[in-house]
């Protein structure tokens, strides 16, 4: 891989250009103040700004925003972690404002019916969302109330089990909206509360999505749905975080924490070889790597090629292709930088900047100021981890792995 190594002076001050960009982002009568999109990403991002920076700018729009979250917590009906008040209830916690966070899960409680809160079963809408939420938000009750369901639910499949995650048939394997979101809230619950039969069933969950890799076995590459839901508009195999081995790796990197067992780290290097070798962040063909941003994009890609450099001594070469990818794709002016996605399928196919996690500034800086911290040397972490990712945990000097 030949990427010219960016300069990190220049990426950070993109970076502080992206933030500077969402201040305008925040706050103000939002519609959206979810996790995904909305205010609650944003926030997120600035308080990772203003860590980084120590820029006291940044801590005003911080403010506003959790204020707005606090008003708004009493007439959000929307229970999940990606879309309402399980999302607002992490961000609000972790920034301090505890009280706030506990009525919004107070709302979430009361809106039970015993085995969900929609028709959703999955990471982004649904249970396994809302149990990460509750987890991160020191609610370790309401955690594993939202997850027992998939014990009673879960269907055996000839290697493991899988759940209907969605009312209509095709089963869905990745994190956003699949058996490897729901793996991965099982095993974040089980192991904190002390639950090990959920971190078991967690294991049973990617043995199932393993048995359906269809590249070779030096690789991992399954597909997004069987049988394919959409597919009309949704491709059949994707590489990001949200249905593809960039995210598939990091339920592997949990469960090589939690069970010291090596055929995790075998399919995260499996997960790895097939990320690196798709041709990503290169945009080979129509629909192929239109997004720049953490759920299905270079972001989310790059989080993990960075915890790779913390736990398996990557060197920093496809990293660096990353970064330099998302350099040449910003937008620099007065008002800061931003990122366009593109859908071919559009008219014009270059969409409107976005300031939220899952498609625009606030996934993307997130990432971009961890790439400089770990080039300088420095810290390994966020200011606040995200659900979804568990925290690298550095190798010691002789367990570090051959660059790759």
């Amino acid at each position: 891989m030949s990427a010219i190594q960016p300069a990190v002076k220049d990426v950070e001050r993109l970076a502080r250009s992206a933030a500077d960009w969402l201040l305008t982002a925040v706050p103000g009568d939002h519609a959206d103040l979810s996790l995904y999109q909305g205010v609650s990403g944003v926030v997120l991002a600035l308080h990772e700004a203003r860590t980084h920076f120590g820029d006291d700018r940044y801590d005003a729009a911080v403010e506003r925003g959790l204020d707005e979250l606090a008003v708004a917590v009493d007439s959000v009906d929307d229970a999940s972690l990606y879309f309402g008040l399980a999302g607002m209830a992490f961000c609000l916690h972790r920034l301090g404002r505890i009280g706030t966070a506990g009525r919004a899960l107070a709302r979430i409680r009361a809106s039970f019916d015993g085995e969900r809160w929609n028709t959703m079963f999955e990471l982004l809408m649904g249970n396994a969302g809302i149990g990460l939420g509750a987890l991160q938000a020191g609610d370790y009750e309401l955690a594993v109330q939202a997850v027992l369901p998939y014990v009673n639910s879960a269907d055996r499949t000839p290697h493991g089990v899988n759940w209907a995650v969605r009312p209509t048939p095709p089963r869905s394997h990745h994190m956003a909206h699949g058996t490897l979101g729901i793996a991965f809230a099982l095993a974040s619950i089980g192991s904190a509360s002390g639950r090990p039969d959920l971190v078991e069933l967690a294991v049973l969950a990617a043995e199932d999505v393993v048995s359906r890799n269809t590249a070779s076995t030096a690789d991992l590459l399954v597909p997004q749905s069987d049988p394919p839901h959409r597919p009309d508009i949704i491709e059949r195999y994707s590489y990001g975080w949200c249905n593809g081995p960039a995210g598939d790796a990091q339920l592997f990197r949990l469960l090589g924490h939690l069970t010291g067992e090596s055929r995790w780290t075998d399919l995260q290097d499996r997960c790895w070889t097939t990320v690196v070798g798709s041709g990503l962040p290169a945009r080979l063909r129509r629909g192929f790597w239109d997004n720049n941003g953490h759920c299905c994009g270079t972001a989310g890609v790059l989080a993990t090629a960075c915890d790779r450099i913390v736990e398996r001594g990557d060197d920093f070469r496809f990293a660096d292709s990353l970064v330099a990818d998302l350099l040449t794709r910003a937008t620099v002016d007065d008002t800061g930088a931003r990122w366009s996605n593109y859908e071919y399928r559009a008219d014009p196919p270059d969409l409107a900047p976005l300031p939220g996690w899952a498609m625009g500034n606030a996934g993307i800086l997130r990432e971009l100021l961890r790439y400089v911290r770990l080039r300088r040397g420095g810290g390994t972490d966020y200011a606040i981890q995200w659900p979804g990712q568990a925290t690298a945990k550095p190798l010691a000097p002789q367990g570090r792995s051959a660059a790759s």
